[in-house]
């Protein structure tokens, strides 16, 4: 099955003891369609839970670009789904339209927005958070390690 090959190659990848495992869901669970084509939320998911399965000693990360539409709301869901599957790091970075050919940007969040976002983050006993305007998943990885 699908399921069962994904599984064979994330092991893989955690046979060999990784520092830590990143996937980025990159955006909330509404907007999947248009911002991740072909990607699903739940199949995201169900990467980063499938690590933890193999090795809960290998640390999870993962990642959103705000800025294409999502709410607040929406952003404190990702981030308790991505801890009820046992992730245990983020990023939280401002989306920026690389070229005219990508989708444009809905908003800008400020630099306190994220602050706030960071700090809920924290709460949520995330033991690794970046939450800026310009982070970016790969922000000071080699500090978080």
């Amino acid at each position: 099955s699908l399921a069962e090959r994904q599984k064979q190659r994330i092991k893989i990848v955690i046979d060999a003891e990784p520092a830590c495992y990143n996937h980025n869901i990159e955006t909330v669970r509404r907007l999947q369609g248009p911002v991740r084509r072909g990607a699903k939320y739940e199949r995201s998911l169900d990467v980063l839970r499938i690590v933890k399965e193999l090795n809960s000693n290998i640390p999870t990360k993962s990642g959103l670009m705000l800025g294409h539409g999502e709410t607040k709301t929406e952003i404190v869901e990702a981030m308790a789904d991505l801890r009820r599957v046992g992730c245990d790091r983020i990023t939280l970075g401002q989306y920026m339209r690389p070229s005219l050919a990508h989708l444009p940007v809905q908003k800008y969040w400020t630099p306190e927005e994220f602050e706030d976002l960071g700090a809920i983050a924290q709460q949520m006993s995330f033991s690794h958070v970046r939450s800026g305007p310009l982070v970016r998943s790969s922000y000071h990885a080699g500090e978080n390690i």
